[in-house]
């Protein structure tokens, strides 16, 4: 992309004292997307008749910088026109000479402060390409999300810099690809997801935003153009507390906030990490694309659509999305089980450093519900609302999981502890004594751990909105609701829509 910057934002770029705060945070964009900062002749002139000689030889010295333009483009018969209406001097006509290379084509954004060359642009029918600072930082900003954060568990944002590439974790890396160690440390400002037992790397994760101009060359077959999320370094060490599955659900995540239509990673299959990696893609819907050469060598090469649709029949191939045509059922939790088994669904008034330990429960995307509700007969897609307990004031909505499986017909407590081990939040004495004490016996809902609302409504406010009749009416087991009444849930927690499949 080639953006051309208008006199006033040179100038507030190179003076002395700081007019606008967000320039910096301009600059630092462009360079960020690889931007070329380009200037016309005519602001190379206007700089060079300025009235501080510091800010002309700050600007000459900085001048490799950009982009200037050799030649200036014909006048169109359309800018001529309007430069003869609203041009009354020398410098309006200018202006209109920079809106001009945007109407021939030859840059694809201008970015200026005055406000009549934006007038013109509207009158010209460019006003989507010409931005104010403000506005293009609000554009850029949209585009590029930020990697998503998180508040609870061991996984941690952290920068390349931040760390400890000695870690013997990383010697397989430096192994498998030449220059890895170069290679990390020029990502030193990147962010990646870490996790750390006793000061020792066991899992690592690095994600990347690709659009339809990235170069595939080096795979085969070749990719077609599309916005991807590549899944860059990837590596689970530690066995047995599903940490794959919570590193799934991350790079889901940034999927979904990225706007991506396709997930790929490239990996090489030499040691049992690796296959149990690929293992985990193929169960969550990645399918073989073929291979990537490269010095290193050759990796397989394993691509997740990400397109919008719905598997009734295996919603992990489709994961996060649920269709509406999906019944829906209101799913009540009490506060001591809620975070510990929906961390991300973490409430204001908790803790996070209560929920870091590493728990199987906490790591499963796949999770399991115990439940003794006189309703058992739930689908596979079917849509669970789970409704955190507590009150009038304190009750709500938080989660949003789908359906796996329903398992009713368990013959004992053995097979009853087997199913729930590890994915629910219950250690065995517990599940014990729910087997034995019960007048009904619980059976097991297999959910997947979907989505967290971004806005929580309570039971005052369900209450308000008819989708609970009264205090008297909250559901004490699986209770079903209606479309219209998911769809006033969906409104009033600002759900993304994106993960809604029609």
């Amino acid at each position: 992309m080639r953006v051309l910057l208008d006199t006033n934002i040179i100038i507030h770029r190179e003076a002395n004292t700081v007019i606008n705060k967000e320039i910096g945070s301009l600059f630092a964009w462009l360079d960020k997307l690889h931007y070329e900062k380009c200037i016309h002749p005519l602001t190379l002139r206007e700089i060079e008749k300025h009235k501080d000689p510091k800010v002309i030889t700050t600007f000459k010295i900085k001048l490799d910088n950009y982009v200037l333009l050799k030649t200036e483009a014909p006048l169109t018969p359309l800018v001529t026109s309007l430069s003869q209406k609203m041009d009354s001097s020398a410098n309006d006509v200018n202006d209109t000479k920079l809106l001009n290379e945007l109407i021939n084509n030859r840059v694809d954004f201008l970015i200026t402060e005055d406000k009549k060359i934006h007038d013109k642009a509207l009158l010209l029918n460019i006003e989507r390409q010409v931005f104010t600072i403000e506005s293009f930082l609000e554009k850029v900003t949209s585009e590029n999300p930020d990697l998503t954060d998180y508040k609870t568990l061991s996984v941690k944002k952290e920068y390349f810099g931040k760390v400890n590439l000695s870690d013997s974790f990383f010697d397989t890396f430096r192994s498998d690809y030449r220059g890895f160690d170069s290679w990390f440390n020029k990502k030193s400002n990147e962010p990646a997801y870490v996790f750390l037992d006793s000061g020792q790397t066991l899992a690592f994760l690095y994600v990347k935003k690709e659009d339809e101009n990235e170069d595939y060359s080096d795979i085969s077959p070749v990719f077609p153009r599309k916005k991807r999320l590549k899944i860059g370094t990837f590596k689970v060490e530690l066995n047995g507390y599903k940490l794959g599955e919570r590193f799934l659900k991350i790079i889901f995540d940034n999927a979904l906030k990225q706007k991506v239509d396709e997930i790929y990673v490239t990996i090489f299959n030499k040691r049992p990490e690796e296959e149990r990696l690929i293992s985990l893609f193929l169960e969550w819907g990645f399918k073989y694309w073929g291979t990537k050469k490269s010095s290193s060598g050759e990796e397989q090469v394993y691509v997740r659509d990400f397109g919008k649709s719905f598997n009734v029949s295996n919603p992990k191939f489709t994961f996060p999305y649920f269709s509406l045509n999906s019944n829906v059922y209101l799913v009540p939790i009490i506060p001591e089980y809620h975070t510990n088994l929906l961390p991300d669904s973490i409430l204001r008034t908790e803790l996070p450093d209560n929920f870091v330990e590493n728990e199987t429960f906490r790591n499963a995307l796949s999770k399991v519900y115990v439940s003794k509700s006189f309703v058992r007969n739930l689908n596979c897609g079917d849509i669970l609302v789970f409704y955190r307990t507590g009150g009038y004031h304190i009750s709500v909505i938080t989660t949003i999981g789908i359906v796996e499986s329903v398992i009713s017909d368990i013959k004992d407590e053995r097979e009853f502890i087997s199913l729930c081990r590890k994915r629910s939040v219950f250690n065995d004495e517990e599940l014990i004594r729910q087997w034995k004490y019960s007048k009904s016996k619980p059976f097991v809902v297999n959910f997947l751990y979907a989505y967290s609302f971004p806005n929580r409504i309570n039971l005052k406010k369900m209450i308000e909105l008819g989708i609970i009749l009264d205090v008297f009416s909250a559901p004490r087991g699986f209770e079903k609701i209606s479309k219209s009444n998911f769809e006033k849930i969906l409104i009033n927690t600002n759900t993304d829509r994106n993960i809604i499949v029609n």
